[in-house]
């Protein structure tokens, strides 16, 4: 229980490091555009407590008020989840950011998922077939899978599949004025201009998670209770699944949740390749618009989701893998 408790406690903590972390970041940024965009409304003629109004509204504190004071209506407005007004869309940071999640979570989850259940499989099949062929070559292309970036694939994909051949579609998440109260075209049109993002982002992934498996499986096949189960009589099919596979995913499991978290940040450059409209494609707009409230917004937010990754695999593991205590993954 206190492992738990110290576990939970770490969150909270570590969100507001992150939060105090942002708000630092906006203020040691020098000639940000707070700064600019005063200097223009009083060349306007704009009254200054008219100025300090708008920037409050901006960046949700008041610009007047000392810094202490500065840093707990920041806090408040976290904890509110009023993360001020984006300065280059001119809407809320927090509706911007609903509407653009979404589709950075459907990308992550779905490219993870498919990444995870195909390098399993072939890190079990080159396992099993240890120094085969098949093992040889399957290690090889796993390799260079590793080796190269993913935005790379991204950029092949879009060039061939995309502007040559015209298979896919070059940006956007769903078809301009298609309307979601048809779903199934909907669902559809969302599946197709998803597939070369997700497909890139599952390639770069497949090559190291294949690897690992085949490392775990060829360590359980050389296990006694494998070879006892051998001696037993049982079929190369139930071993494989019983035995071998069971155990030799359980130690990928953590690693499973927390590049869920990772990928979040890593899709800043893959949505911008595809100008896919989710939270990296934001994150870009807002760095090239000197758009910090919205910057700052992101980063809280992809940050909290892989804190709170970290958090599921820890407590779950344990769950998941009887032979892993609380105390065991404590001490480790």
């Amino acid at each position: 229980m206190n492992y738990y408790l110290k576990r939970t406690l770490q969150i909270p903590l570590t969100i507001l490091a992150v939060a105090t972390l942002s708000f630092g970041l906006i203020r040691l940024l020098p000639g940000g555009p707070f700064s600019q965009l005063r200097l223009e409304l009083l060349q306007q003629g704009v009254p200054a407590d008219q100025v300090d109004a708008r920037i409050e509204a901006l960046q949700n504190i008041r610009p007047d008020a000392p810094l202490w004071q500065q840093y707990i209506d920041y806090m408040i407005g976290v904890v509110q989840l009023d993360l001020g007004q984006s300065i280059s869309l001119n809407k809320p940071v927090i509706d911007v950011i609903a509407e653009a999640l979404p589709w950075t979570v459907f990308l992550v989850v779905t490219s993870t998922i498919l990444m995870f259940v195909i390098g399993v499989l072939l890190g079990a099949i080159q396992a099993y077939w240890e120094g085969s062929r098949f093992d040889q070559i399957a290690s090889g292309g796993s390799i260079l899978l590793m080796s190269i970036p993913y935005y790379i694939f991204a950029v092949i994909l879009l060039f061939f599949l995309a502007f040559q051949l015209r298979w896919f579609p070059t940006g956007n998440a769903v078809e301009r004025g298609l309307d979601a109260s048809l779903p199934l075209q909907y669902f559809s049109s969302v599946l197709y201009h998803a597939a070369l993002p997700i497909l890139a982002f599952t390639i770069g992934g497949v090559g190291s998670t294949a690897l690992n498996m085949r490392g775990n499986g060829i360590q359980v096949l050389g296990e006694e209770y494998v070879e006892v189960a051998r001696l037993r009589g049982l079929s190369d099919g139930r071993i494989a699944t019983r035995y071998v596979a069971k155990n030799a995913i359980l130690p990928m499991y953590t690693g499973f949740i927390l590049i869920i978290g990772f990928r979040l940040g890593g899709t800043v450059v893959l949505e911008e390749i595809f100008s896919y409209p989710g939270l990296g494609y934001r994150m870009i707009e807002a760095v090239n618009a000197n758009d910090y409230p919205l910057m700052m917004g992101c980063f809280l937010i992809i940050t909290v989701t892989l804190v709170v990754g970290v958090y599921i695999a820890d407590l779950t593991y344990g769950l998941i893998d009887p032979r892993i205590s609380a105390g065991e993954s404590d001490e480790y």
